[in-house]
C-alpha cells in the first residue's frame, strides 16, 4: 500500500466503525492517527505506519502509571529498575504485546502495542481485531500494574 492509501484505509474503516479519531504530527512516523475510546474498554489507541517500516501498521495505548507508582520508580536503584522493566516486558509478552517504556508529560508511561505487519491481510477486520487486542492489552497491563506494584 502506498503512503497515503494505508492512511487513507484506517481512516475510512475508523469512519464506518463510528470511531472519532484525529491525526497527530509525527516526524517518525508516515501518518498517525489517535483514536480515543477504541475497543471494549475505551481507552486511547494510536494507529500509525513507521517511516522506518512503511507498509507496517502499528497499533499501541499507552498506559500511565499512578503517581504513588511513580514515586515508587523514582526511588528505585538501577538495578530494581532493571527488574521491574523486565517483570512489565514479560508481562506484556505473555499476552503478546510489545511494551515500551515512556516518559512522556512528566509521566510515566508503559506503551503497549501490538503491530499487523502481514502486508497481505491488512483490512479492516484485522485492523478492528488489533484495535480491540490493543484495548484489552491495556486493561490487562493497568491491572497487572496495579497488582505486582
Amino acid at each position: 500500500m502506498g503512503m497515503s492509501r494505508m492512511r487513507d484505509n484506517v481512516e475510512r474503516w475508523l469512519i464506518h466503525e463510528g470511531l472519532t479519531f484525529e491525526e497527530v504530527k509525527s516526524d517518525e512516523n508516515a501518518f498517525q492517527i489517535s483514536v480515543k475510546h477504541a475497543g471494549k474498554y475505551g481507552v486511547p489507541v494510536d494507529i500509525f505506519e513507521p517511516k522506518a517500516q512503511m507498509g507496517i501498521l502499528v497499533l499501541g495505548s499507552k498506559v500511565i502509571m499512578k503517581n504513588n507508582q511513580i514515586a515508587r520508580h523514582i526511588g528505585f536503584n538501577d538495578e530494581e529498575k532493571e527488574r521491574f522493566v523486565k517483570k512489565v516486558s514479560d508481562f506484556c509478552y505473555s499476552i503478546q504485546a510489545i511494551s515500551k517504556f515512556i516518559t512522556e508529560d512528566g509521566k510515566q508511561k508503559i506503551g503497549v502495542y501490538v503491530v499487523l505487519d502481514d502486508k497481505e491481510n491488512i483490512n479492516q477486520q484485522t485492523m478492528l481485531d488489533a484495535l480491540d487486542s490493543v484495548s484489552e492489552k491495556h486493561e490487562k497491563t493497568a491491572k497487572f500494574l496495579m497488582k505486582t506494584f
